[in-house]
C-alpha cells in the first residue's frame, strides 16, 4: 500500500528540481520497464500490480530490487500516463564522462536549446537506432529525465550517453580537433545528398523555434541542406527537428554502409 508521503514523493519527482535533489527518475509501462530491467542502470524500487510481479518474477529476482505491490487505483495516483500501465520503476540517474579525443573518432549529435520533451526523446531513439552513442545538449535544453522524454525514447535513453555542456566551451574544444567536421542544417546549406560526409564528426541541430543560433553557427564548417521535392514546388517551410535529425543521420550512415 502506498503512503501519502510516497505519493507526494512520486508527484515531486515529476519535476526536474526534485529529480535532481534525489538523483533519480522514473519509467513506467511494461516495455520501458522491461528495457530498464535489462540495462545496466541501478534500480531503486519497483511499484507494480500483482499480475505484473507474477509474470516478471525471474527478472525481478536477477535485479535484486525492492518490489512494492500496489493496486491499479494506487498506480493511477502516481502515474504520469493517461492510462496507467501496471508498473513504475524508480531508477538512479547516470552521469557520463566523455573524452574529446575518443569522440573525435565517432559521429555525434549536438542539440541547441531543444525545448520539447517529445522531440528530445525521439532524437535519443533515432541516435540509438543509428548507433550514435553520444548526444550533447546545451544546458538550456529540456531535461533528459523528464517523464515525457523517457517515454518518447522507448528505452533508448538507457543505452545512449547524454551530456549537458556549456555550448561555447564544448564547441571551442571540438573546433580544435584535426580532421573533424562540424555539420549543421541551413536553408542556404549544400545539398546533403551531394555533399561529402565523414564517418566521424558532430551534427548540430537547432531549437524548434529558432534553428541554430548565430553564436553556434559560427563553429560550423559544413552547412547542409535537406532539399524538398520537387525542388521548384512550394512545400512546407520546414521539417520537425526529430524528422530532420533522422534524415541527416540516415544519410551519414548510408555513406559508410
Amino acid at each position: 500500500m502506498l503512503s501519502k508521503n510516497k505519493i507526494k514523493f512520486f508527484n515531486s519527482i515529476k519535476k526536474k528540481k526534485y529529480r535532481d535533489i534525489n538523483q533519480c527518475f522514473f519509467a513506467e509501462g511494461e516495455k520501458l520497464v522491461d528495457e530498464l530491467l535489462n540495462s545496466d542502470l541501478k534500480i531503486i524500487e519497483i511499484y507494480a500490480t500483482s499480475e505484473w510481479i507474477n509474470l516478471n518474477e525471474q527478472q525481478i529476482t536477477k535485479r535484486n530490487a525492492d518490489v512494492i505491490e500496489i493496486s491499479e487505483n494506487e498506480l493511477n495516483k502516481i502515474s504520469s500516463l493517461t492510462t496507467p500501465n501496471k508498473v513504475i520503476v524508480i531508477a538512479k540517474q547516470t552521469c557520463f564522462d566523455f573524452n574529446i579525443n575518443e569522440i573525435s573518432k565517432e559521429l555525434n549529435i549536438f542539440l541547441e536549446n531543444i525545448n520539447d520533451p517529445g522531440n528530445l526523446g525521439t532524437i535519443i531513439r533515432i541516435a540509438d537506432w543509428f548507433g550514435i552513442e553520444n548526444i550533447f545538449c546545451s544546458k538550456e535544453s529540456v531535461d533528459m529525465y523528464n517523464p515525457k522524454v523517457v517515454q518518447a525514447s522507448m528505452g533508448a535513453i538507457y543505452r545512449t550517453k547524454i551530456h549537458y555542456v556549456d555550448s561555447v566551451k564544448f564547441l571551442t574544444d571540438i573546433k580544435s580537433l584535426e580532421n573533424f567536421n562540424i555539420y549543421g542544417t541551413f536553408l542556404e546549406g549544400n545539398n546533403i545528398y551531394k555533399e561529402d560526409l565523414d564517418k566521424n564528426g558532430l551534427i548540430i541541430m537547432g531549437s524548434e523555434s529558432h534553428g541554430i543560433s548565430n553564436t553556434i553557427s559560427s563553429f560550423i564548417n559544413k552547412k547542409l541542406f535537406i532539399p524538398n521535392y520537387p525542388i521548384m514546388k512550394k512545400t512546407s517551410e520546414s521539417l520537425n527537428i526529430s524528422t530532420a535529425t533522422s534524415i541527416v543521420c540516415s544519410e551519414f550512415r548510408r555513406r559508410i554502409s
